[in-house]
């Protein structure tokens, strides 16, 4: 069984959660903004839930079972709260409902709060009550590049407020745009919007350019952005017939897409001509530029045919080009889709291996700008065989992993986002078996202008000083150019109460006349920035801009904040008091903000009442009042349990509820978090869920929803549905082992001021013993819900003394472990509060640093509940300057931070923290050493002397600084150094600027890893921990030459088996004049190793054949580069495998012809032949002597055609068993296969019988058969298989 809490608490507000939709966040300032309140927690039906609420526990035992699944309810995101809490106000107040609930921090999970949201102006100016004068403000216009669709009526929308009510006129390509002389534009009624109506015909092009709004009163004149206005297109593919693109097999190809230019660009993708998509892999893939790239085209890549398609955004069409359509030249015609996996797929279809080669972008290196904030897009399509793999680096760091993504198979790196940091040289390498090559793209980060420091609208009493500030940034850097009613401000009437300060204009001792509306603009190459703000001069007596004597009803123990909206000029002060007391409320439990909030910690029952918030001026008051309602949290103390029911059994599920009486409760049910459809066999009862006749539809998690229009509680259980089975006759496995049952009946005794006994009886172990209990405790004071670890017994105890804390009003629960897991946790025990007592400890972790340069932050871990030991624990905070004998500062804190202010820069302070509650003062803490804030170090290391101590190090000597001039705290001495150039023409080196740091007070160091051969400046500056301080003399210096870099892509082919190809690259860092190159290489076969050879070449040679002494031999060579220092970093590579070992049977078949007119290979065959020879004559002796007999001895009887007869004219037989019959022939399988011939040994026997001795072996004498001889003449009719062949030879 589980259990989850969600409650809030709005009231009677609450009930405008439905609008939250028409409100955001409030501006900053005085102006007051229409408002809305959210509960987040009370509106079920509008699906809003505090998601914070879940992580927290409740206040009573049974928590310890709720879980969080916020998933169950569409819950408010946690930072859309966050971002509703950074919008509010600071400093002056603001709304126009009244004094309205506020939630400052997480609440315990039961507990929720209203939320007060006041509607953002576009501009995000400070708003003024309508009633009141003001000069315009534009509210809505449409985007500075506006594409419309040719098909529908043009809208440029410009809507502005303002009192009195402004009036419009607009310009195009900046002259006026006379709306009356043309019928088919029109503006709307009280808004500057223009329509552009083409229902009685005309043409929209005629329309394009730029175009302004300007909104008009007595009191000044906005702007809006420049609008470029733009009709959308979408032109048609040009008709061309394509013919049968012919490539050979394993080549590269590009099919070009080239789109017809739209507006907005459309979007491409390739699919066959029948609209089936193209597969797209890391062979064949889509190009950013929507052409269609094959790293190596494959025989089945005929089987379709590729269309290129465009679709566009206004008209919602798509164009599709005439397809092309591929011919594959290939050696193996045949597309056996059994290569497809072949391993080594190429060569089994005799597509010839290449090293990669780039199809997109050309060349080995370009360069690409890209604009800040954009997303920069890099992509790098490469061809070869086997199909090339590519990675992404970045030259000096790391690709930003936060920001960066690989797309379309890698071949495309993504970095969103991009700033200033992420210029630099990229490159990509392609690499597969046969070699790799690489790309450079050095990007460069330019900036349209963006805003550091917008400028505001200012409203002043007259007589008051302010200053409108229009900062931006940009690259280039943006220029700043003000204007007044939208008039540049030189040509404005000369004001004596305004000056301009570059991008500041101050205003001093403003008067009514002053009223105007100010633009700034700031622009560069690449965009520019328009800001709108009026300075209003008003004369205002406090008013109040909600409605009076509001009820807030909340839930207890909430984290609240009231706010009462209100303006005025000058700024009034704002004071709260509660039920009319005297004593204005900020302390304690109280927190009142700079804009006038007032935050309530944590509501209890007394802090019901009425509030009333007063707003002063020197021109009057004004004030207003709510009445705040506390009221109980809504609980489920009875919560369903986990069920396990047979089929066909009756269910009941428990969830009884405890709520406020003055609130309405309503009990629902939900079914694996959908809401449950009570049917037939269901009834929902007040407290219970009954199921009859369960079935297994009916298992899953079941949730109690008990909710009131303030805030709600969740339980859920889980219900498991057995189907029928026989009765098992093995215990054991009829009750598997399982987590135990809870414990219960806890009992406390032994009550001591200290400690006390904690009984309890234990649950069923499921068929596993406990092994262990953990007793946990929650506190209603600083934690309310939360449960804490106490201590952990072994599993054979069921009673245990606890040591307590003074001052804690406890509650224990206990939870059984076996070695299938925990149970739920017990139902908690009753409450038992230990008496107070003055804190025994102080705060740890005492720090003083300074936050800025004239402040010190005095910062502390807080004390949790155990270590209070009473009611209101704060925090005495005593500081002095260090060895000045001065008295000490001290001040009462109920937080954990204390900001000194107006102190010295980097000066040492004696801070101490004492720990403070009703019943007394800790004990005296220990003096902590801080330091305030430091600046930035105000000279530079002087004396700069540079000693070269080799080609890539420099020695550094300087003078240490004064150590007033470094105001803070050493850090380090840090160098600045770059490489300006190289001595060698013509090289490109990266100027990026590198850094030495070396910490402490040193006076001396030394830089390391330098580029010889070049020119270096360098700069020195100290460090402290706010940062570096000024740049010493720039100091130049010059490395000499040093050993070159290795040379690269060093390849060996072996095109026969006479000569080894050797190629290289020069080295990618000469680091001097390179004077040549050493090549070392040396035969090796096995474990043998032959003498080495040493080749030097000139510095442009990049090429050397190598002739083979023999044909099975390898070789390592190695190959270096020079300067005059000497040899740099030589590179290693090893001739292929001969063919026998590891050249496939295609490739060695294309060298037989060579082989077979070599000498030695003819040599070889002869001596395997006469091997050959001597092993048959050694043969035909041995068998000679186990039974071969002459048949003949020299008689004058002549030879049948069927005898068998060697050349020398004599021949002999083996036994019958060894030899074939005349007739037959033996099979490669040793089996006998009949010819055409009867003929058998009876034939040629005399008197047609064969005579055999005791052993079995023929002593007759062959007769040839006159018939036969007729017939057949001389032809031999002896059977040819393999043993008479060999025979034969012998």
């Amino acid at each position: 069984m589980r259990r989850q809490a969600a409650s809030g608490a709005a009231g009677d507000a609450g009930r405008a959660a439905a609008r939250v939709a028409d409100s955001a966040d409030c501006t900053r300032g005085r102006s007051p903004c229409p408002c809305r309140l959210i509960d987040f927690c009370a509106v079920w039906d509008a699906g809003v839930f505090l998601a914070s609420a879940a992580r927290q526990g409740a206040p009573s035992g049974v928590t310890g079972r709720r879980l969080n699944e916020a998933e169950t309810l569409n819950s408010v995101r946690e930072d859309q709260f966050q971002r509703l809490e950074a919008a509010r106000p600071r400093g002056l107040g603001h709304g126009a409902r009244g004094p309205v609930l506020r939630m400052a921090g997480p609440p315990p999970p039961w507990a929720c709060t209203a939320i007060l949201l006041c509607a953002l102006s576009l501009s995000g100016a400070i708003e003024i009550p309508m009633d009141l004068s003001q000069p315009p403000t534009i509210t809505k216009q449409s985007v500075k590049d506006h594409i419309v669709d040719p098909r529908d009526n043009i809208l440029i929308e410009c809507e502005a407020k303002g009192n009195p009510a402004p009036s419009f006129h607009w310009t195009r390509n900046s002259k006026f745009f006379n709306i009356a002389k043309d019928p088919r534009v029109s503006m709307r009624r009280r808004s500057g919007t223009l329509v552009i109506d083409f229902r009685s015909g005309g043409r929209p092009e005629e329309y394009e350019g730029e175009y302004q709004c300007f909104a008009r009163n007595k009191f000044g004149t906005a702007l809006s952005n420049r609008i470029r206005l733009q009709v959308s297109k979408s032109p048609l593919w040009p008709k061309e017939n394509l013919d049968p693109v012919v490539v050979q097999e394993g080549a590269p190809l590009t099919l070009q897409c080239n789109p017809p230019p739209g507006l907005p660009s459309p979007v491409i993708f390739w699919m066959s001509s029948s609209m089936e998509p193209i597969t797209q892999d890391k062979r064949v893939s889509q190009g950013h530029n929507g052409d269609l790239y094959f790293s190596n085209v494959m025989l089945q890549d005929m089987q379709t045919d590729y269309s290129c398609n465009a679709r566009f955004h206004f008209t919602h069409t798509i164009q599709q080009k005439n397809p092309f359509n591929l011919k594959v030249l290939t050696n193996h015609p045949y597309n056996d889709s059994s290569l497809r996996n072949h391993p080594d797929m190429y060569s089994a279809r005799g597509v010839a291996e290449r090293t990669p080669s780039f199809m997109y972008p050309q060349g080995t290196a370009s360069s690409q700008m890209v604009l800040r904030g954009m997303d920069l897009l890099l992509e790098c399509i490469a061809s070869g065989v086997p199909t090339p793999d590519i990675a992404w680096y970045k030259k000096g760091g790391d690709l930003p992993s936060d920001k960066a993504k690989f797309e379309n198979f890698n071949k495309a790196l993504r970095i969103t986002n991009v700033s200033e940091e992420d210029s630099g040289e990229y490159f990509c390498l392609a690499s597969n078996k046969m070699g790799s090559i690489r790309h450079t793209i050095s990007v460069r980060v330019k900036a349209a202008p963006y805003w550091l420091d917008e400028p505001k609208n200012l409203i002043l009493a007259p007589g008051e000083d302010g200053r409108l500030v229009c900062r931006a940034n940009g690259n280039p850097k943006p220029t700043v150019q003000w204007m007044v009613n939208g008039e540049p401000l030189q040509s404005a009437p000369p004001n004596p109460n305004r000056e301009v300060a570059g991008d500041t204009i101050i205003f001093r001792d403003t008067q009514i006349s002053s009223r105007a509306v100010y633009q700034c603009n700031t622009s560069n190459e690449h965009g520019y920035l328009l800001a709108n703000a009026f300075v209003s001069v008003l004369d205002v007596p406090p008013r109040m801009l909600s409605p009076r004597n509001q009820l807030i009803r909340v839930i207890l123990y909430n984290r609240t904040r009231l706010d009462c909206p209100f303006f005025g000029s000058p700024i009034p002060t704002l004071r709260w008091f509660k039920n009319g007391q005297g004593s204005n409320l900020d302390g304690g439990n109280y927190h009142v903000y700079e804009n006038g909030s007032l935050e309530i910690k944590m509501i209890r029952k007394e802090d019901q009442g009425i509030y009333t918030c007063v707003a002063t001026n020197i021109l009057g008051k004004a004030e207003n009042q709510v009445r705040l309602e506390v009221k109980d949290p809504t609980r489920i103390y009875r919560m369903p349990e986990d069920q396990v029911a047979k089929r066909g059994t009756t269910v009941q599920l428990e969830c009884r509820v405890k709520h406020d009486p003055s609130l309405k409760l309503s009990v629902s049910w939900l079914k694996d978090d959908e809401p449950l459809y009570i049917s037939n066999r269901m009834k929902k009862e007040e407290d219970s869920l009954t199921i009859f006749g369960v079935a297994e539809r009916d298992q899953g998690s079941y949730t109690c929803v008990a909710s009131t229009e303030l805030d709600q509680d969740l339980a859920k259980a889980h219900l498991t549905v057995l189907a029928d089975q026989a009765t098992p006759t093995n215990r054991l496995a009829a009750l598997p082992k399982g987590r135990p049952d809870r414990p219960r009946d806890l009992e406390l005794t032994d009550l001591a001021e200290r400690s006390v006994r904690l009984t309890w009886i234990p649950g069923d172990d499921n068929n596993s013993p406990i092994t262990d209990y953990v007793v946990q405790f929650e506190e209603d004071q600083f934690q309310p819900g939360v449960w804490h670890d106490h201590s952990k017994f072994p599993g054979s105890v069921n009673s245990a003394v606890l040591r307590l804390s003074p001052y804690v009003n406890y509650q224990f629960r206990v939870i059984a472990i076996n070695e299938v897991g925990s149970s739920h946790p017990s139902l908690p025990s009753e409450r038992y509060r230990t008496s107070g007592a003055p804190p025994e400890s102080n705060p740890s972790d005492v720090k003083g640093e300074g936050s800025r340069k004239n402040n010190m932050e005095i910062t502390w871990t807080p004390m949790n509940a155990t270590s209070a030991f009473g009611p209101n624990l704060r925090y005495i905070v005593k500081w002095r300057r260090r060895e000045t004998r001065e008295a000490w500062n001290n001040v009462t804190v109920w937080g954990s931070r204390y900001v000194v202010g107006q102190t010295p820069v980097y000066v040492p302070y004696e801070i101490r923290v004492q720990a403070e509650n009703d019943f007394g003062k800790g004990p005296e803490p220990d003096t902590v050493i801080g330091y305030s804030g430091e600046d930035y170090p105000r000279a530079a290391p002087t004396d700069v002397k540079i000693r070269v101590l080799n080609s890539t190090a420099i020695s550094l000597q300087w003078n240490r600084v004064y150590s007033d001039t470094v105001q803070g705290q050493l850090r380090e001495y840090r160098a600045y150094y770059w490489r300006e150039s190289s001595l060698l023409k013509n090289l490109w080196v990266s100027q990026k600027r590198q850094q030495a740091g070396f910490p402490g007070d040193r006076l001396r160091g030394v830089v390391s890893r330098l580029f010889p051969y070049s020119n270096y400046k360098l700069e020195m500056v100290v460090v402290n921990g706010r940062g570096d301080g000024p740049r010493s003399e720039t100091k130049e210096f010059t490395t000499p030459e040093g050993v070159p870099s290795a040379p690269r892509r060093f390849r060996v082919r072996q095109p026969n088996l006479e000569t080894i190809n050797l190629e290289w690259d020069h080295p990618e860092h000469p680091n001097g004049i390179l004077i040549g190159y050493t090549l070392k290489y040396v035969a090796f076969n096995g474990t043998k190793v032959g003498k080495q050879i040493v080749e030097n070449f000139s510095p442009n040679q990049t090429k050397f054949t190598v002739q083979r002494a023999d044909p099975v031999s390898r070789y390592r060579f190695s190959l270096s580069a020079r300067t005059q220092v000497g040899s740099g970093e030589a590179v290693t590579e090893e001739s292929p495998a001969p063919p026998n070992e590891a050249t496939p049977t295609a490739a060695y078949t294309n060298n037989q012809a060579d082989i077979a007119t070599q000498g030695w290979f003819i040599g070889l065959m002869c001596a395997v032949a006469l091997l050959v020879l001597i092993l048959l004559i050694v043969c035909f002796i041995k068998r000679s002597r186990g039974g071969k007999y002459p048949v003949r001895e020299k008689k004058d009887v002549p030879l049948g055609p069927e005898d068998p007869k060697e050349e020398d004219g004599s021949f002999d037989y083996s036994d019958e068993d060894n030899k074939p019959l005349q007739g037959s022939q033996t099979s490669l399988d040793g089996t006998i296969k009949q010819q055409e011939s009867d003929d058998s040994l009876v034939d040629y026997g005399e008197g047609g019988e064969g005579q055999f001795n005791e052993d079995g072996s023929f002593i007759g004498q062959y007769t040839v058969k006159k018939d036969k001889e007729e017939t057949e003449g001389n032809e031999s009719s002896e059977a040819t298989s393999p043993v008479n062949a060999i025979y034969s030879l012998a």
